[in-house]
């Protein structure tokens, strides 16, 4: 029953792809004359992302803490990594961002395709000079107005306990002088685990973004203390959704 569910999904992902891409096309089109930051698209791209959870019965997703994004500002959104759903979970804050992604991703016909009209930014795992390219890429970015969302693990972990944070997107945020917003993912491993394609049945997903760590903060501390808080405050989160959920039980 799961790999008819999993078959449905997929199959629907790949015809609301192939259908929706023209009017994200459209959208780059009318707009790129005067709207290098690609709001609008980005836009549509959320909700083209939002209709695989809305529309899958066996997925509660819910979000918390959205308004810690105030709209027309400009933050590092950094969160733990647990599966490919954290993108499309992660599309439902509907706010202004732009992603640093694997360089894979955007060779994927259509879905890449409308990652590179976004101006998401790619990067080559391991090759340095992606990793400069990068870097430069999102201080351009974040200097036009737009937030950048990472995953400061790098990669998916594969068990519930966080890896280690890479330290980019605290650099970035500390030379951009803007806040760092902590946002925590839970329940997207047991919905869909790191290998397989293979949809797990009925489960909770929940998003809460945390308050952004203000600007003052960002500045005083020095790259590898920001990353360690900023860890440290998603790690606390986990800790006391755990606890309360175990008061509730």
């Amino acid at each position: 029953m799961k790999q008819v569910g999993s078959l449905v999904f997929w199959a629907f992902v790949v015809v609301t792809s192939i259908l929706l891409f023209p009017f994200a096309l459209l959208i780059w089109a009318v707009t790129a004359p005067f709207g290098r930051r690609r709001v609008a698209l980005h836009r549509f791209t959320c909700f083209w992302a939002s209709l695989y959870t809305w529309f899958n019965p066996v997925w509660d997703v819910k979000i918390d803490g959205r308004e810690n994004i105030e709209p027309g500002k400009t933050y590092m959104l950094v969160a733990n990594h647990l599966s490919l759903l954290d993108i499309l979970v992660l599309f439902r804050l509907f706010r202004d961002f732009k992603w640093v992604s694997k360089a894979e991703i955007f060779k994927v016909p259509v879905v890449g395709w409308n990652m590179s009209l976004n101006r998401y930014i790619p990067l080559k795992r391991g090759d340095r000079d992606s990793v400069v390219e990068m870097m430069e890429n999102c201080r351009q970015t974040l200097g036009q107005g737009s937030s950048i969302m990472m995953f400061p693990e790098g990669t998916r972990s594969k068990t519930s306990e966080m890896r280690a944070f890479k330290t980019g997107a605290f650099e970035l945020a500390r030379q951009a002088e803007v806040p760092v917003v902590p946002i925590v993912i839970r329940g997207t491993s047991d919905a869909l685990p790191k290998h397989g394609f293979v949809l797990q049945g009925r489960h909770h997903i929940s998003v809460t973004v945390l308050p952004a760590v203000p600007v003052t903060e960002v500045t005083a501390m020095d790259t590898e203390s920001l990353t360690a808080h900023t860890r440290q405050l998603i790690i606390d989160e986990q800790e006391r959704f755990s606890a309360e959920a175990r008061q509730g039980s």
